[in-house]
């Protein structure tokens, strides 16, 4: 793996996956580059090679959501202090905060589906998860959605 093929998919993929960490990790800068680096690293180390583009974005993106989820559940990010301090990220897309807002299990649905273009199938092969309970996560997600965004307006 030459440094230079490392350096394309880093590029391919820094974005998709920042956002993935933002989401989890409320916008810690801190917490979103060590999981960046952390599974870069663990793409050098194996060696992994995918079959195409497609497969490494949907790789990327289970990977990514995976190592951000178990990091949220481990013991330490339930008694140490997160920084909120995310205006600034989020003046490059408003609607991620009510993103933020939403129930783990509906974080990733829709950012497959509406930041990364996947369909609801897609979705489910991917996270394999039934494709039935993806719309229901879409659907469910959305309507959260749209109820914070009205209660915004009504304030």
């Amino acid at each position: 793996m030459t440094d230079n093929y490392v350096e394309e998919i880093y590029n391919r993929n820094v974005d998709r996956m920042y956002k993935i960490c933002f989401i989890f990790f409320k916008g810690n800068k801190s917490d979103i580059e060590d999981a960046i680096q952390s599974i870069f690293i663990k793409v050098i180390e194996k060696n992994i090679t995918f079959e195409n583009l497609e497969h490494e974005k949907a790789w990327f993106i289970v990977t990514t959501n995976n190592y951000c989820k178990n990091k949220v559940k481990h013991w330490w990010n339930k008694v140490k202090e997160i920084d909120f301090d995310i205006k600034e990220e989020i003046k490059q897309d408003e609607i991620i905060n009510k993103v933020l807002s939403l129930p783990d299990k509906y974080k990733t649905p829709i950012y497959m589906h509406y930041y990364e273009g996947y369909s609801c199938v897609e979705i489910s092969k991917i996270l394999g998860i039934n494709e039935n309970t993806i719309y229901s996560y879409l659907n469910r997600g959305r309507n959260m959605l749209k109820n914070l965004i009205e209660e915004e307006n009504y304030e």
